[in-house]
């Protein structure tokens, strides 16, 4: 496998970091998912913006990453990965998306877990213990992710946002310290434009989630994906909703407009 690493593209076995660097000892490093879609970068600049602001934060040497959207495609070709559907890190590799159809066909079982993360969540660092903990908490009770609690707010996943239907109304918490800018997020919001579908930026409060119809997380990996079990109790009837659905549908809609372009 090609990777790129320190200006050089080199076969992955011949990487060398230094046992004294910070990301290493002090997890004080920054990292992005981007979806390839048959060699389509999908929302490149707005991770790569993203990027810039962590590293503007953390207040990292440089805070320019622009250059990485040219590195991802040769990476992509240099890996005979065109024609494939790619997760690039800061490798280029295959990405199996059978599984996580499956879960979307018939929703997934999340737990939900009090929030012990830092306070500074907007930033996408490496630095990663207490979703690992939280991830694998929701695999030990048979489910497939965990929302994070704080101060009775359903905030988001260990590796999703989350989001909820009341009314007929797309509900999400609004951006705060407390949460990731999910670049799928942003694009689920557009969707909704689309499709006619109200979205509130506000608290859900797990007192309150009995009243919501529809439950479902959205990111890069997992799309948009029904939730349809939590902590162990069926959720309404057990099956996605419409709204989710929809958004299902126009997701898919837009990817295979970008593959036919």
């Amino acid at each position: 496998m090609i990777v790129y690493f320190n200006e050089q593209f080199m076969d992955k076995e011949k990487v060398c970091i230094s046992p004294d660097d910070r990301g290493f000892l002090f997890a004080d490093g920054l990292y992005e998912v981007i979806r390839s879609y048959k060699g389509f970068l999908f929302r490149a600049k707005e991770h790569l913006n993203r990027l810039s602001y962590g590293a503007v934060h953390l207040k990292l040497g440089r805070t320019d990453f622009s250059e990485l959207e040219e590195i991802a495609e040769e990476l992509i070709l240099r890996n005979g990965l065109e024609l494939e559907d790619a997760t690039i890190y800061a490798v280029a590799s295959t990405f199996d998306p059978g599984p996580a159809e499956k879960k979307r066909e018939k929703g997934i079982h999340i737990i939900t877990i009090a929030d012990t993360r830092w306070a500074r969540c907007d930033l996408k660092t490496t630095a990663l213990t207490p979703n690992v903990l939280a991830n694998q908490a929701a695999v030990e009770n048979g489910a497939q992710e965990a929302i994070f609690i704080r101060d009775g707010v359903m905030l988001e996943g260990t590796h999703s946002n989350f989001m909820a239907v009341f009314d007929n109304v797309l509900v999400t918490a609004p951006l705060s310290n407390y949460i990731l800018g999910g670049i799928t997020r942003k694009f689920i919001f557009e969707l909704c434009a689309s499709q006619n579908i109200r979205v509130e930026e506000r608290p859900i409060f797990e007192k309150d989630i009995h009243l919501a119809t529809e439950m479902m997380i959205v990111g890069t990996t997992t799309k948009v994906t029904s939730i349809v079990r939590m902590n162990g109790t069926l959720f309404r009837d057990g099956r996605p909703g419409p709204v989710a659905r929809a958004l299902q549908e126009a997701y898919n809609s837009e990817i295979e407009i970008l593959n036919m372009g």
